[in-house]
């Protein structure tokens, strides 16, 4: 059981379940309420989550110990994932579950990068954090 927690494989598989049941329970949470506003509530559960699990397994970090540079792609992955939710419960709100969900897992946006995000995830995992 211990292996199965270390490994990789084994959380993607978990997020992927828990990424169909937010599918589904976002599409029924957005019903009657304005998108926004349950991105809004979705955050506030998610910390007060976070905050639970890093209480009992002991792992709050003093903030003076995080780099500049890690509080910068912190920040940036969050603005990200800000506007990631937004869009998602705006899809869900107008479309069907089955439609926007396959859609907002694909593996490349269909925006398109050019090779240059692949660039920064490579210079990223090279540097120290």
């Amino acid at each position: 059981m211990n292996q199965l927690l270390l490994s990789w494989q084994s959380w993607a598989v978990l997020s992927a379940c828990f990424a169909a049941l937010t599918a589904i329970f976002a599409k029924i949470g957005v019903e009657n309420v304005n998108s926004d506003f349950a991105t809004f509530i979705r955050t506030i559960v998610i910390c007060f989550v976070l905050r639970a699990i890093l209480a009992a397994t002991n792992q709050f970090q003093p903030l003076s110990a995080i780099s500049t540079r890690t509080y910068l792609f912190l920040v940036l992955s969050g603005v990200a994932t800000g506007a990631s939710w937004i869009c998602y419960f705006r899809a869900l709100q107008l479309g069907d579950a089955a439609r926007v969900a396959p859609i907002d897992k694909l593996p490349q946006p269909p925006c398109g990068s050019s090779g240059r995000t692949g660039d920064l995830h490579r210079r990223a995992a090279r540097s120290p954090g």
